[in-house]
């Protein structure tokens, strides 16, 4: 499992230039970011190389902060891919709440991160189905 920061924020000018700011000073390197955002408010979801010096730093910083798991998959980095994938899910009718498609890796594979209703029926399928899971995020 591959561990996130969701981090509440104001829909506001300078706010993810602000945090980004807290955890540079505080030598926090960023390996992901992205951002959901409404007219007021947003959740920025991130993935660090220290994701509980991230969660303490942003807590004490006033920010409403929580970790989530996400499952990281590594797929074929071709055509249908995912897809085979997204079949183990559909056949065991697990639903993805998001995903993010990662990153590709020199040995030609993408990594998948995927926050799913049901995580661990989710591991066991993926396993049964030889589909590799990885932390691998760095």
């Amino acid at each position: 499992m591959v561990k996130q920061l969701s981090v509440f924020i104001e829909n506001k000018p300078g706010r993810i230039y602000k945090l980004t700011q807290i955890l540079g000073k505080n030598k926090i390197d960023l390996v992901m970011l992205s951002i959901a955002d409404t007219q007021d408010f947003g959740i920025l979801r991130l993935i660090t190389n220290d994701i509980q010096k991230s969660y303490n730093v942003l807590k004490e910083a006033g920010y409403t902060v929580s970790i989530t798991e996400l499952i990281g998959v590594e797929v074929p980095d071709s055509p249908g891919g995912l897809a085979d994938v997204l079949a183990v899910f559909d056949k065991a009718e697990i639903s993805i709440e998001y995903l993010y498609s990662f990153a590709r890796t020199s040995d030609k594979t993408a990594i998948i991160l995927f926050r799913v209703e049901d995580s661990q029926s989710a591991l066991l399928k993926l396993k049964d189905q030889k589909i590799v899971v990885t932390d691998r995020v760095l």
